[in-house]
């Protein structure tokens, strides 16, 4: 009978439970077999006759459930058939008290399930034989063309559904499900069964309501069904059953682990059953006929004795299997996905079905209570800040995110970092690695983080390299960083860390580059923050080593730079250890970097230097004609400055107090007042405090650069790291905040160009039908900030240009100019204005903005700190600005940390040419009139060119609450970071979009392996892309005018079965190269023994001639015992050791005059195979693969092998595989040494 494909729809009898018999009357209880979720199995007897059977008892029940009276329509009306399980009937047992039990009575199959079987056996080392897994799928097919013949769809087939009786009967039970299929909610066609048992069209339609399927579905069920009997576990067993609900549609069809340790027609059977498209997939009927499952025909009554007799070699360890296993049959219910699963504990936010910000708020905040703070959109991650230290980041982490599939592993940071690092090794392109958010949502910390793992993964020779990059970022943030109102360690510059690798992955050096340092915190902090940390650490250390006086520090009263209105500066300073602690954690750093102890002295005499100027204090001199006059009324804060930074007193008082003004080549001084004298020095401490930071970072680049022999051999590549100042609004805004917001608008402008604008210009040029997501552009408010000439930076420079201009001034102009809806100015606060940025609105206050712009430093005070006996201090002073507002970097390369800094002078003032001084003061001064604006914008385009090189990589930061408090969320909070920031639109155009963009030529070269042979060139058109696509089993991809368009998991797949191919190649080439290596050195070896008896023979002719004699016949004696040695001897590649030795019939006594050895010297090395990443399961990736034979005495460079890259890297080439190099020549020196009496040919030989 032709099966029908159509779902039968049973109409539900509605019985009522009082119409079921007693079960007491017929049916006695022997023994408990399992207990489920819904009641229990028992072992029955009948009272008439004393057969056995299975009951499943639910109790209490007050109802007919849905799935039970579906099951028993199902069990009443299907003809018996010997491979699906009898049943005997249902009963009702009434109780008033307790409540009634409603027993359903089935065949008792002793033998368990063929799950138990499998796992029994693979427990004890073995596995099921072919020939039996033959039996039982055919018996399975066998009932499965029975149900389907009488329109019955299984829907649950699996290992645990097929039953064992003890004389080998295969049974199939459990229909609950089949039932669901055939009742009137058969209309909404729901996804019902167990997730990894389940079909791509199953899936389908929790989705898709319009979709339907057939009976075919049960044929895909049977084929992971037949990958448990051979493996022991469906595919994707280890995953959430909702994430394989995500994974089953889109992997290509699994496979057994192993297919090689299997037959060709078990696997074609499981391939076949696979086919996703189930229009394509055989029929039940048509399986029968399998060459694998015929080997079953005729043959099932031997292989049913077989199986029985396996079962009871099994039983002792499957005892207590069984009794779980019935209690799974019969009571446990399949897994549903339900409304409820919408918000399960995803790793993915594009997995979810309902995309709105109710559900993304609910799964971040599920997750962060289960301490999972790392969550996936796409491939972008987002990072709460647990406010908790989490031990998640140890080496034994670091292991488990190297080189493996995102999904194989919990997000993590690392995950990011080691995507980063193989797209960089795998196709030599630069990577960078966003990271943005907030003050305070951990930014610093998950830098740190990347920093750490690539290290790990970048594993050099060079280990004091890998200690010092390390300790970068620790030395860096003590100078840069501070504590702020909502931040305790709040970066307060941007630093872009390049960690520069080799082509094979090492590390070989780092760089960073460091943007808008907060200068003006030096001189002044607002309520309830503080200056940067090295001024509390150093003055805690000095403190705790009893070297303040050294450093001229006041030990009772804290200098003003670093007072506060609390008045305990000084007590937190002695008291917290905190701060003693992190000096020494200084001081290792400075020594594991690299920097001489002349170089730190230095840096602490110009800290303190710094300290002491902020004292200086100025009163006003009033006389007759002049009364803006100012003196320094105690000058020992000024002589503890002018001793610490190398430079006379005198002349440091006169540059503070006055200034020359040079007019028409006459050079007349005037005195500054005592607002202007203070003005003047908090500049001098800010300009040399900004000069320090950037000596110290350059002086870092300097101390980690690569070695000039690796640059000049091989060409790096970087991955940067962007840790930047995140968006700020306090309760009082000024200049710098507006710089900082300004640089987060820029960056997340990057971020939308690149996840929405870029990719949806390509469906418009490609012709691609996508869905548009509206996003938040935030190009017109960088426009009015940046643009010129009538930008609001603009705007800020053309007013710092007047003289007579005012804050007041600047606010008018800002107002009459800048006409948008993201400026607005409040009533009744004339020196505020407001800006509407993309993460919410900020009030600035604009006193101070035209001062904090022109950063005046007086061409005085350059000139007098270039006359320093401190090198550190002239070094400073001398070296020119770059259009950053930073130090340049010298151009000469310092190969000794010694050579820095040349040493102090003991005695005398340094001689300085006066003309060099006066000639060129503008060169590091503000002379020019660069502003901090200018500087502003010229580093914005610093940075973004160094982003726009590599392939970015997005962390997207989230601070859960404003009060720190560690693992508590605010939904409020959290949800206007989440919008802002744009996640739930991005979480949608990763769920619709097409992320991987591929040129036609791009894709066919790099993945034409798939679908073609190695020789051949196929055409880089579409039908080679459909080739390939078909071949790989991938769905849902789209092809354009010019490219492939491939979702994010897409690419992830297509690598998988490009390292299968490739990893055969590997092998057929390191067998082909041991090959070639045995066969060269057995011929190298022959000519060199033949060089030596030729030698030899030259030489005996100078002997006598009876030693000729005896000599010679040696000599052909071993000839002849060589030939035939070799002639018998297969020399291996694979051998680690080759070594020829003479017969016993030949050989003699050592010691003996005639005693002959024979050895056969061996390279030092034997053929390699290329070495692989290290990676667990299929997430292993190869990194690149480099073999080299390498040969004893070699003096030629050996050639490299073909480099195989398999790693994912957007738009890129695969390394095409070379042809296999041919074996160098060896030069290895191999000889016999012939032992015989002594003479000038035994030396001869030897040498």
């Amino acid at each position: 009978m032709k099966p029908l494909y159509g779902l039968f729809q049973y109409s539900a009898s509605m019985l009522g439970l009082e119409s079921l018999p007693d079960p007491s009357d017929t049916w006695e209880i022997i023994e408990t077999i399992g207990k489920g979720t819904y009641g229990k199995v028992y072992k029955v007897t009948n009272k008439k006759d004393g057969s056995p059977a299975a009951v499943k008892i639910l109790d209490p029940i007050s109802d007919m459930d849905e799935e039970i009276e579906a099951e028993y329509n199902i069990l009443q009306f299907l003809p018996n058939h010997p491979n699906v399980v009898k049943f005997y009937g249902m009963f009702y047992k009434a109780d008033q008290h307790v409540g009634g039990q409603l027993w359903l009575v089935l065949e008792l199959c002793n033998g368990g399930s063929v799950t138990d079987l499998v796992k029994g056996l693979l427990k004890c080392g073995q596995r099921l034989d072919e020939a039996i897994i033959s039996y039982i799928l055919y018996g399975a097919l066998l009932g499965l063309q029975h149900l389907h013949n009488n329109r019955i769809i299984h829907r649950d087939v699996k290992g645990n559904n097929i039953l064992l009786t003890t004389e080998g009967g295969v049974k199939l039970v459990d229909f609950g499900v089949s039932a669901q299929l055939t009742s009137t909610r058969l209309r909404r066609n729901t996804s019902v069964g167990t997730p990894f048992w389940m079909a791509p069209e199953v899936i389908a339609c929790e989705q898709q309501y319009d979709y339907s399927y057939d009976a075919r579905c049960d044929v895909w069920s049977l084929g992971i069904t037949a990958i448990e009997l051979g493996d022991g576990d469906p595919p994707l067993f280890d995953m959430h059953p909702v994430k394989t609900l995500f994974k089953i549609p889109r992997n290509p069809p699994p496979t057994l682990l192993h297919p090689e340790k299997w037959c060709w027609g078990f696997n074609h059977f499981i391939s076949q059953c696979l086919i996703k498209d189930f229009e394509k997939r055989p029929s039940v009927t048509h399986l029968l006929e399998h060459p694998f499952i015929k080997e079953a025909h005729g043959k099932d009554l031997a292989l049913q004795k077989q199986l029985a007799k396996l079962l009871r070699e099994q039983k002792p360890h499957l005892a207590s299997v069984v009794k779980s296993r019935h209690e799974t049959m019969y009571t446990r219910r399949p897994y549903h996905v339900t409304a409820t699963e919408k918000y399960s504990l995803d790793d993915d936010l594009v997995n979810l079905e309902v995309l709105d910000e109710d559900t993304i708020i609910h799964q971040l905040q599920k997750r962060f209570s289960d301490l999972q703070i790392y969550t996936y959109v796409g491939d972008i991650l987002i990072a709460l800040n647990p406010f908790q230290n989490l031990n998640i980041y140890s080496p034994q982490f670091s292991k488990l995110y190297h080189g493996v599939k995102r999904s194989s592993n919990p997000p993590h940071i690392f995950a990011s970092a080691d995507a980063a690092y193989q797209g960089m090794v795998t196709f030599s392109k630069d990577q960078c690695i966003i990271i943005s958010g907030e003050s305070g949502s951990g930014k610093t910390e998950n830098a740190h983080l990347i920093v750490q793992h690539l290290t790990f993964l970048g594993k050099a020779n060079n280990q004091a390299l890998r200690e010092k990059i390390l300790q970068v970022n620790t030395l860096v943030e003590a100078f840069g960083n501070a504590c702020t109102a909502i931040n305790d360690n709040s970066s307060r510059f941007g630093k872009y860390l390049e960690m520069m690798f080799t082509p094979t992955g090492a590390v070989m050096g780092a760089k960073i580059s460091e943007y808008l340092l907060e200068k003006s915190r030096v001189i002044k902090q607002a309520v309830g923050e503080k200056n940067f940390h090295i001024f509390y650490y150093i003055y805690a250390g000095l403190y705790r080593q009893k070297k303040i006086s050294e450093y001229s520090l006041p030990e009772k009263k804290p200098p003003r730079y670093i007072d506060n209105e609390t008045g305990r500066v000084m007590e937190d300073i002695v008291a917290k250890e905190l701060y003693g602690k992190q000096f020494e954690e200084i001081q290792h750093c400075f020594k594991i970097i690299g920097f001489t102890d002349e170089e730190v002295h230095s840096v602490y005499r110009i800290l303190a230097a710094i300290l002491n100027t902020g004292n200086i204090e100025f009163a006003s001199i009033s006389s007759e004609h002049q009364t803006d006059k100012s003196e320094v009324p105690n000058s020992v804060a000024l002589e503890n400055a002018a001793t610490l930074l190398g430079i006379s007193s005198e002349e440091l008082q006169e540059s503070l107090t006055s200034h020359c003004v040079v007019t028409r080549g006459e050079t007349i001084i005037r005195t500054n007042t005592v607002d202007k004298a203070a003005d003047v020095r908090d500049a001098m401490s800010k300009a040399l405090y900004g000069r320090l930071f950037s000596w110290i970072v350059n002086r870092i680049n300097t101390l980690l650069q690569p070695d000039k022999n690796i640059c000049h051999t091989e060409r790096g590549m970087n991955v940067g790291i962007l840790d930047i100042f995140g968006f700020e609004n306090f309760r009082r805004n000024s200049f710098e905040q507006l710089c900082i917001n300004i640089a987060n608008e820029q960056i997340q402008y990057y971020f939308n160009q690149h996840i929405f604008a870029l990719e949806q210009m390509e469906y418009q040029n490609e012709g691609i039908e996508a869905a548009i997501v509206e996003y938040e552009d935030n190009r017109p408010l960088l426009d009015m900030f940046l643009q010129k000439p009538m930008g609001l930076l603009s705007l800020l420079d053309e007013e710092s240009r007047f003289p007579q201009a005012t804050d007041l001034t600047l606010v008018d102009k800002f107002e009459d100019n800048l006409r948008c809806k993201y400026f607005w100015r409040p009533k009744r606060v004339e020196l505020c204005f407001g800006i509407q940025h993309y993460a919410g609105k900020v009030l600035y206050d604009a006193f101070g903005f035209l001062e904090k712009n022109r950063d005046t430093l007086p061409a005085d005070i350059v000139m007098v700190l270039r006359t320093s006996e401190n090198k550190l201090v002239q070094q400073l002073f001398s070296i020119p600005l770059t259009k950053t507002g930073n130090l340049a970097q010298t151009r000469a390369r310092v190969t000794a940390a010694s050579k820095s800094l040349p040493p102090q002078l003991s005695a005398g003032r340094v001689k300085v040419d006066t003309l060099e001084v006066m000639r060129h003061p503008e060169e590091t001064t503000n002379m020019k009139r660069q502003t901090v604006a200018s500087y502003f914008r010229y580093s914005l385009m610093d940075l973004l060119s160094k982003m726009v090189i590599g392939q970015p990589h997005f962390v997207r930061c989230i601070k859960p609450n404003d009060d720190r408090e560690a693992l508590r969320f605010s939904r409020e909070r959290v949800l206007v970071q989440l919008r802002y920031t744009g996640i739930l639109e991005t979480a949608s155009i990763r769920q619709q979009g097409y992320s991987h963009r591929i040129l036609f030529e791009e894709f066919v070269k790099r993945y034409y392996y798939l679908a073609f042979r190695a020789h051949e060139s196929p055409l880089a058109n579409k039908e080679s892309c459909i080739a390939i696509l078909e071949k790989s089993k991938l769905d849902h991809w789209v092809l354009g005018k010019t490219k492939v368009f491939l979702k994010y998991y897409h690419i992830e797949q297509l690598n998988l079965l490009l390292r299968e191919v490739i990893g055969r190649v590997v092998v057929i080439q390191a067998y082909a190269k041991g090959w070639l290596g045995a066969r060269r050195y057995k011929r190298v070896k022959e000519n060199r023994e033949k060089c030596a008896v030729t030698i030899q023979s030259r030489q005996l002719a100078q002997n006598s001639p009876k030693e000729c004699d005896v000599l010679h016949q040696q000599i052909n004696k071993h000839a002849v015992l060589r030939d035939d040695l070799l002639q018998s001897t297969w020399i291996s590649a694979a051998s680690p050791d080759l070594q020829l030795s003479c017969p016993k019939e030949v050989s003699q006594k050592p010691g003996s005059e005639n005693c002959v050895e024979q050895k056969l010297r061996t390279p030092r090395r034997r053929c390699q195979q290329p070495k692989m990443l290290n990676s667990p399961e299929d997430n292993m990736y190869y990194n690149q693969l480099n073999g080299t034979l390498e040969y004893q005495g070699s003096k030629r460079k050996p050639r490299k092998f073909g480099q195989i890259k398999v790693l994912d890297g957007e738009d890129e080439y695969y390394k095409s595989l070379s042809a296999v190099d041919s074996v160098p020549e060896e030069d290895s020196s191999v000889q016999y040494s012939l032992l015989s009496s002594p003479s000038r040919g035994e030396s001869l030989a030897k040498s």
